[in-house]
């Protein structure tokens, strides 16, 4: 691939950050099976652990086939670097894990994916940190929130379950004012549909398990770091602007300038917290990643079709998905994600928990699985599953409210797709 040559985002995503093997020709990136790599001498070594020299030491920290895919989805997502690791939740950990210290907190969105919430709530305060949830559509609450401590605002770019949008130039102004990183979560929009360093993000996360492998096959995640933020301009973030014991006194930022947080990712947090992403996953996701620009315009034609007839269906009570005129966020959706608000959107169906639970059974063509971002199509009840560890207040907050179905719309024909949930319907209410 040329560098001179301003590539489109289709055409990126088969040739970023790859090309013919060095040592084989080979075309499609080899996995490199391998632990650890020989270095040329003892010099050789004394660099790379230095970090003199950028190179491949152990697989724990760097490998070519996940660097491949790093260099791959920085590409797609407009930033500087990226570091890929096992899963999405890992991702989520990774970003804090510079930014954040005992006592220390984020801003979150309170419509954020289950898992997401409990992380949050519960897991980080094992290292001391917590989470203030707040409606961000609530741009003044947002500001109130932020405090001397805060060190981060964390929201989803299209939110897990209910497919509701962030107005992410508007959160991040905030964030800017405060002089603190916006983190987006832009698993379900994928660099397709949004791209929020354009709008002011400083890092995104991805689970690359959803859409951006697109197939079911492997879990992974990503932080894509924009290189914009000056890690310097304030004391809140010494892991990146003060000296690093363990190197000797580097500061990462003065030493590393636009990548600083790529580089502590990779030399602390990989090294450290050893979430790794094998290279045989990393490889799979390569290869989910050419067709991401075939897929994403299918899964949104077909889940604008799916919304559509649902809302019109008088067993149907509600439909979140934002590509639809009656969604609050209808509008921000139109002006932020031209090409579509995503395909994953929840629904509420007359007769309550009951019948969503018995409808969801009734379903034959959709998998009922815990994922989403699949080319087949899936169901889930949220509130039994994926959300099962909240308070009922805070299902009905993230989106997961027991009375609603969670679709992730796939790319097969959508009268299929419809005829399924008529049938279902049907068994769970009544004939429509």
């Amino acid at each position: 691939m040329t560098d001179d040559i301003a590539l489109s985002f289709d055409t990126l995503t088969v040739h970023a950050g790859t090309g013919p093997d060095p040592a084989t020709g080979a075309r499609q990136v080899p996995i490199y099976q391998s632990t650890s790599y020989q270095f040329r001498d003892a010099a050789h070594a004394a660099r790379l652990f230095g970090l003199q020299e950028v190179g491949y030491i152990y697989s724990r920290l760097t490998n070519p086939t996940v660097a491949a895919l790093q260099n791959r989805v920085a590409a797609l997502e407009g930033g500087a670097g990226a570091v890929c690791c096992s899963s999405g939740h890992a991702a989520q950990i990774m970003a804090l894990f510079p930014l954040m210290g005992p006592g220390r907190n984020i801003i979150a969105s309170t419509r954020l994916y289950g898992g997401t919430v409990t992380q949050f709530s519960h897991t980080i305060r094992r290292f001391g940190w917590s989470a203030k949830f707040v409606d961000l559509d609530d741009l003044d609450a947002l500001r109130a929130a932020i405090d001397d401590d805060t060190r981060a605002i964390f929201c989803e770019s299209i939110s897990n379950p209910g497919g509701y949008v962030t107005d992410i130039p508007a959160v991040a102004q905030i964030a800017d004012e405060a002089g603190i990183p916006l983190i987006v979560d832009n698993t379900l929009a994928t660099p397709k549909l949004c791209r929020p360093i354009e709008m002011g993000a400083t890092l995104v996360v991805h689970s690359l398990t959803k859409f951006m492998t697109g197939n079911g096959t492997v879990t992974g995640g990503a932080i894509i770091d924009s290189g914009r933020f000056d890690w310097s301009a304030s004391d809140k973030f010494p892991s990146l602007s003060e000296p690093e014991p363990a190197y000797h006194g580097m500061k990462f930022h003065e030493t590393f300038g636009q990548l600083a947080f790529t580089f502590h990712s990779i030399a602390i947090g990989l090294r450290d917290l050893g979430m790794t992403m094998n290279p045989q996953g990393a490889h799979y996701t390569l290869m989910g990643i050419e067709t991401l620009g075939l897929r994403i315009p299918r899964h949104v034609e077909n889940a604008q079709k799916v919304a559509e007839w649902l809302e019109q269906d008088p067993r149907v009570t509600s439909v979140t998905y934002a590509g639809l005129p009656s969604s609050p966020w209808h509008e921000t959706a139109k002006r932020l994600y031209p090409d579509g608000a995503g395909s994953l959107f929840t629904f509420e169906i007359k007769g309550g928990y009951d019948a969503a639970v018995k409808m969801v059974d009734a379903l034959k063509l959709f998998s009922h699985v815990a994922n989403l971002g699949d080319a087949r199509s899936l169901v889930i009840h949220s509130a039994s599953t994926t959300h099962s560890q909240l308070t009922e207040e805070q299902q009905r907050a993230s989106g997961a409210a027991p009375e609603l179905v969670r679709l992730s719309i796939g790319i097969e024909d959508p009268a299929d797709l419809i005829a399924d949930l008529d049938q279902a319907l049907a068994a769970a209410v009544g004939k429509g």
